[in-house]
């Protein structure tokens, strides 16, 4: 189904009965509606971030709901499509945090190549209709990734943004493992304890202290 090593952490999943029953409901939902991202993407973050190659999770609740935003990935868009404003926001802690350049580009496909898992919980949505497919099945394989990678021997970071994501925190109980946590970078809540959390020299810090590559944060 991805095509690298999560098939293998995941293949008890994979090959159940009841995910291919949830699978078929994701099918109809497409073939009936306007469903994100496109089919071939649903699964881009596993795709592009081996489980072997994972140094950083950042976890996100649902794709982008509008048309032609999101590519399988939390937080990013797709090249040429506007920059929301949570991604702004990370954009300008970014730039507070490491003085990198704030990006036009709203496409995260460089953080993935880098080692950042960039994972929603849910992993699609109908057309315009914010957290339409939660509960109907995907937080249970998504917790399962979670679970897999906390049993990981090298160090990841667990980059938790908001309630929703707090909530994996529970499974997270390795204690090699970082956990970086902070309000959500939205409008709404960014300035409740976002902005200034600086969580990407943090993750690059303890990276290094594990004498592991530090991430290329620039897009």
């Amino acid at each position: 189904m991805i095509g690298n090593d999560w098939d293998d952490i995941l293949k008890i999943i994979e090959s159940s009965e009841g995910f291919k029953k949830f699978l078929k409901i994701i099918e109809d939902k497409y073939n009936n509606n306007i469903c994100y991202p496109p089919k071939n993407l649903i699964f881009n973050a596993l795709k592009l971030t081996s489980y072997k190659d994972t140094k950083v999770v950042i976890v996100g609740q649902d794709p982008y709901h509008g048309e032609g935003e999101a590519h399988g990935l939390s937080f990013s868009v797709q090249k040429g499509v506007k920059i929301p404003p949570s991604l702004q926001n990370i954009y300008k802690e970014l730039y507070d945090d490491l003085k990198i350049p704030i990006s036009s580009s709203g496409d995260l496909t460089k953080w993935a190549n880098e080692g950042v898992l960039l994972l929603n919980a849910v992993l699609t949505v109908e057309k315009d209709k914010p957290a339409s497919h939660r509960n109907l099945g995907w937080e249970l394989l998504t917790d399962y990734i979670i679970k897999a990678l906390n049993q990981k021997e090298e160090p990841v970071v667990f980059i938790l943004w908001g309630n929703f994501a707090k909530e994996k925190k529970k499974y997270i109980t390795n204690p090699k493992h970082l956990i970086i946590e902070s309000s959500h970078p939205s409008p709404f809540s960014a300035s409740y304890g976002f902005f200034g959390s600086k969580p990407f020299s943090r993750t690059n810090e303890f990276l290094i202290k594990n004498k592991l590559k530090p991430i290329d944060w620039q897009i």
